[in-house]
C-alpha cells in the first residue's frame, strides 16, 4: 500500500510489544555484503553479536518485506560500524536492503540487559541520596538527576543542587546502587564533590573520577516506537 504521495508504507515488523529499534542501514561497505550501520543504541556489544537476528523495517513492496536478518559479524572502520549477515553476500544484495531499520525481538531485549544498565529516562527525576554516616541516622537528599553525559572514559550524572549543578562519576565506587523503583540514587561522594567546604576541613582533594571503580552504564534510551 502507498501513501498519497506514492511512496510504499514501512510498517513496524512484527516482533512483540515491547521490541526495540536497535539500527538502520545506511549504504554497501565493500564488495562482500558489508552495511554501515546507524546505532540506535550505546551496547552495540550486547545487540550486534554473532548470531543475533534482527526483524526488518522496509517498504511493504520490498524483497526483504516481512523477514529477518542474522549478524554473523559487526567489524569497524574508520570508528564506523559495518555489519555482515548472513543472508547478505555480496554488494548488490546490500544494495537492495539500504535503509532497512533494525528491530530485535522481546526475547533479545529480555536477554541483552545488563545488570547495572539503565537507559536515560529510568534515571533522571531520581533522588539523589547520601545515606547516613550512623546506623538509625536519617539519609540525606542532596539533589535530583537531570541528566546522564556520555564521556570516553565513563558517564556522568548530572545532579542538580541548590548550589547548581553537580557532575558526579557514574562509578560504582561512587554510585553503589540504583534503586529505580524506589526512585532513589544511593551515592557516597568523596569529599568536596557536593559541598567544598568538606574538602577544606578533610584537607584531601576529591579522587579523579577515572579511579573511581567500576564503571556503570546509563545508556541512551532505544527507540520502542
Amino acid at each position: 500500500m502507498a501513501d498519497p504521495q506514492g511512496r510504499a508504507q514501512a510498517p513496524r515488523p512484527a516482533s512483540g510489544a515491547g521490541s526495540l529499534r536497535v539500527g538502520r542501514l545506511t549504504k554497501p561497505h565493500g564488495l562482500k555484503g558489508g552495511l554501515k550501520v546507524e546505532l540506535f543504541t550505546d551496547n552495540p556489544e550486547l545487540r550486534f553479536v554473532p548470531g543475533a537476528e534482527f526483524h526488518l523495517q522496509v517498504p511493504t513492496d520490498s524483497p526483504w518485506f516481512g523477514r529477518t536478518i542474522t549478524m554473523r559479524d559487526l567489524r569497524w572502520f574508520n570508528e564506523s560500524p559495518v555489519g555482515f549477515f548472513a543472508e547478505v553476500p555480496d554488494r548488490t544484495t546490500a544494495e537492495s536492503i539500504v535503509r532497512a531499520i533494525l528491530w530485535i525481538d522481546e526475547q533479545a531485549v529480555a536477554e541483552g540487559e545488563e545488570d547495572d544498565a539503565w537507559y536515560h529516562h529510568q534515571l533522571v527525576g531520581l533522588d539523589v541520596v547520601r545515606d547516613a554516616a550512623e546506623p538509625g541516622g536519617e539519609a540525606v537528599k542532596l539533589g535530583v538527576v537531570a541528566e546522564v553525559q556520555h564521556l570516553p572514559a565513563q558517564d556522568l550524572l548530572v545532579v542538580t543542587t541548590a548550589d547548581g549543578p553537580v557532575l558526579v562519576p557514574f562509578v560504582t565506587a561512587i554510585v553503589p546502587s540504583v534503586d529505580v523503583a524506589a526512585g532513589v540514587v544511593h551515592v557516597t561522594p568523596p569529599p568536596g564533590l557536593f559541598d567544598e567546604s568538606e574538602a577544606e576541613s578533610d584537607g584531601t582533594d576529591a579522587p579523579q573520577s577515572g579511579n573511581a571503580g567500576d564503571s556503570r552504564s546509563g545508556g541512551s534510551e532505544e527507540s520502542s516506537e
